[in-house]
């Protein structure tokens, strides 16, 4: 299964960005999770969403400016960020677990099974 995130780019300050992560297999067998890393930082789980789309869950860094979603036919999970602030700034992963329950998920990157390339995301005045 192939993951590939898209929708990074450059934003102002309280801006907003949809980012989406195409996925090679049914999201219906693929717990999606997102992540990122900040230059000189280590990667931080910031949201994820269970195959039955059913559980989600926000890092509390991000809760209430950001919001997963997925849409089943299209094998497509998106992150909508909101109110962008400059340390949002890095570049963000999705990546999926097929283990565990349907309503798990995950935002915890040793337990993931696959990666996508990232995309970068740079909140700058």
């Amino acid at each position: 299964v192939q993951l590939q995130a898209s929708g990074g780019g450059l934003v102002q300050p309280g801006g907003s960005l949809q980012l989406s992560c195409a996925v090679s297999g049914e999201l219906n067998y693929n717990a999606i999770s997102w992540f990122r890393q900040a230059p000189g930082k280590e990667r931080e789980g910031v949201s994820c969403i269970s195959r039955d789309g059913r559980k989600i869950v926000y890092a509390g860094s991000v809760k209430g400016r950001f919001t997963v979603s997925r849409d089943v036919d299209k094998r497509t999970v998106y992150l909508q960020v909101h109110d962008l602030k400059v340390e949002d700034t890095g570049v963000y992963y999705c990546a999926r677990r097929t283990a565990g329950g349907s309503t798990f998920c995950s935002t915890q990157a040793q337990m993931m099974a696959g990666w996508g390339q990232g995309t970068l995301v740079t909140v700058s005045s």
